[in-house]
């Protein structure tokens, strides 16, 4: 029997702008969807929002973005939470799961600079601000010259920081600029080649309890196969490799038919050690084709960078 439809629906959302940007969407997918039924969506302000002063990787990861959603949930304060899949630990509280995974936006690095169009023009010493490892790591190894700095906060203050002359550049996700009607801003979109996408990066992921069969047959809908496909098959890498925000490690799947095309890094913080490697798999097994791309970065060197990052914590 099919679980009866609930007569209210709560979303809770993370109050940045860009967060209940996506939360809107959600919100509006699913009024399309059940139009008799209320949506709403509860805002709160994660340990993640609050903590500005320090990166992520030294106050425990992006897992601090979920956190408080996911107590909302289990209270039964709100029934559904959206969450940028790039900020969803690979694994999940017992007593969750990832109902939906949305069709993806742009999953690239974007440049934005009010000098310079492309990362190549920047000059020795220009200060580039980023809030993630992966993408230091990358920029060190490519671009040794430049000065990479820490850049919390959410877009807008990200923005206003580069806007006051703190930063030469900054790099921010193509998709959160897009959605924010920014796209004006990007002034290069980095190629993966040269940055290696976050696991999810551009992807809206709902999370709900496990026991909410009734939340998980409304959002059946929603999921996009091919990008569900490539998500999990990254998270299936981070999983495999023990990834975590104090370990720069990026994997980006593309879907091409039947093919899943994966590219993925591991990377010592400073850049100067990175394995690299790049497989096909299976779009129906894409676990699978995950784990196989995890053991090709061993096999490339990932094992001894792994040892060494782990021994410095």
């Amino acid at each position: 029997m099919s679980a009866p439809t609930p007569s209210r629906i709560v979303i809770a959302s993370r109050e940045s702008r860009l967060a209940l940007w996506q939360s809107e969407h959600v919100r509006e997918r699913l009024r399309g969807l059940y139009p008799r039924v209320p949506v709403d969506i509860l805002g709160m302000t994660t340990q993640g929002d609050r903590i500005l002063d320090v990166t992520l990787a030294k106050i425990g990861g992006k897992g601090l973005f979920v956190k408080e959603l996911e107590t909302a949930l289990a209270e039964g304060r709100a029934d559904l939470a959206v969450h940028s899949a790039k900020d969803v630990p690979v694994l999940m509280p017992d007593g969750f799961v990832l109902a939906a995974v949305l069709e993806r936006e742009d999953p690239r690095d974007a440049l934005v600079s009010n000098r310079y169009a492309r990362l190549e023009e920047l000059p020795e010493g220009a200060v580039v601000g980023t809030s993630s490892l992966r993408r230091e790591s990358q920029l060190r190894e490519r671009f040794p010259h430049l000065d990479i700095r820490p850049l919390r906060g959410n877009l807008d203050t990200r923005l206003a920081k580069l806007d006051r002359g703190e930063y030469d550049a900054i790099v921010l996700a193509c998709a959160g600029l897009m959605r924010l009607g920014l796209a004006a801003r990007v002034r290069a979109v980095i190629p993966p080649e040269v940055s290696v996408p976050a696991v999810g990066q551009g992807a809206l992921a709902i999370e709900c309890r496990a026991d909410r069969p009734d939340i998980a047959a409304l959002l059946a809908p929603l999921v996009h196969r091919d990008t569900a496909a490539a998500v999990a098959a990254e998270r299936a890498v981070s999983l495999a490799l023990g990834g975590s925000c104090q370990l720069p490690l990026a994997a980006h799947a593309e879907v091409r038919g039947e093919r899943l095309v994966m590219r993925g890094i591991v990377a010592s913080p400073d850049g100067r050690r990175i394995a690299r490697a790049e497989t096909e798999g299976h779009a129906e097994a894409p676990e699978a084709a995950g784990a196989a791309l995890a053991a090709s970065l061993r096999a490339h060197g990932a094992e001894e960078i792994l040892a060494a990052v782990a021994a410095t914590q």
